[in-house]
């Protein structure tokens, strides 16, 4: 692969080399000295058009990790809010020899539009409702951690997975790799072609939860929502949210994912965020593992070119 635009073009043998090279560089972060010099001649700049707190310090910890320059750009403060354009935008931070974009924007397809009009290496890190490919890979990777494969295990995505990119990636990662998927939400946050997919549709969490050996917990995605698909957040919570009571009444071990941001007392309790069977703060640590491993495998292809 050029670029890492989705999940939708990689293969499960794309997706074993990102892994196996990740568990590399996770020796890497977990020893005394944290870095090594294998991007020290790459430049790489992280372009967000949307706020982001754990993906963008994920990819920054990761580019710095690697050695690699890194250049920060926030639409917030720049030139975009006078109306300049994206690629006039991404080729005059290119001009000052930026190898690598790392981006971030609100429209479904613009790293896709990007990397066909930019020469340099682009990196998907949320796009719109469409995808988020580096979320599904340091999930997935976090399930073959604790569960020791992917394959065959039962995994059921919770909440609103009509605007959810990391919902749609997930799926996409998860079929590969072998799992068996389930999406639980309301009705109304359930897209009608999900059962296309090759997954399962569950509108009760008890029963979905009684099915899994896995549970990811999304967020309510409030800011991409142009209208009300439930009631209120309370109602949502007594149907969809998970507790200690709900939890302990399976009866069995689960275990439990969050992609983040928490809202705790909505989608997941304190007490099944902080529970042994959490396993919420491995996905971060995971995360910059992954990026890792995708940062330096792209670059690998900068330095063929060479």
């Amino acid at each position: 692969m050029d670029h890492l635009l989705g999940i939708k073009g990689l293969t499960a043998e794309d997706i074993n080399l990102i892994f196996n090279t990740a568990d590399n560089f996770k020796e890497v972060i977990n020893r005394p000295i944290k870095k090594v010099p294998s991007l020290r001649d790459i430049t790489i700049a992280n372009i967000f058009f949307e706020n982001s707190t754990r993906t963008k310090l994920s990819f920054e910890l990761a580019e710095k990790r690697l050695s690699a320059d890194v250049v920060n750009f926030a639409s917030s403060s720049s030139s975009v809010k006078k109306g300049e354009t994206l690629i006039d935008t991404v080729n005059n931070i290119l001009a000052m020899k930026v190898d690598m974009v790392v981006m971030r924007h609100p429209n479904p397809g613009a790293p896709h539009f990007l990397s066909k009009n930019v020469q340099a290496k682009v990196v998907n890190a949320g796009d719109g409702t469409h995808e988020h490919p580096t979320q599904a890979l340091l999930d997935s990777f976090s399930i073959r951690e604790k569960l020791g494969t992917v394959k065959g295990k039962k995994v059921v995505i919770v909440g609103d997975i009509l605007h959810s990119r990391v919902a749609i990636s997930n799926i996409y990662c998860l079929k590969l790799l072998g799992a068996e998927v389930m999406v639980c939400g309301p009705r109304t946050l359930i897209p009608k072609y999900a059962e296309s997919l090759g997954i399962m549709v569950e509108y009760d969490l008890r029963k979905a939860l009684e099915w899994c050996d896995v549970a990811n917990m999304l967020r309510i995605q409030l800011e991409r929502q142009d209208m009300a698909y439930f009631p209120s957040l309370r109602e949502y919570t007594m149907q969809y949210g998970l507790d200690k009571a709900l939890f302990e009444s399976i009866g069995k071990a689960i275990t439990v994912m969050h992609p983040g941001p928490v809202n705790r007392g909505v989608e997941i309790s304190s007490d099944i965020a902080d529970s042994a069977n959490s396993i919420i703060l491995q996905q971060v640590e995971n995360g910059v593992a992954i990026r890792m491993a995708v940062l330096y495998l792209l670059a690998g292809k900068i330095k063929s070119l060479d």
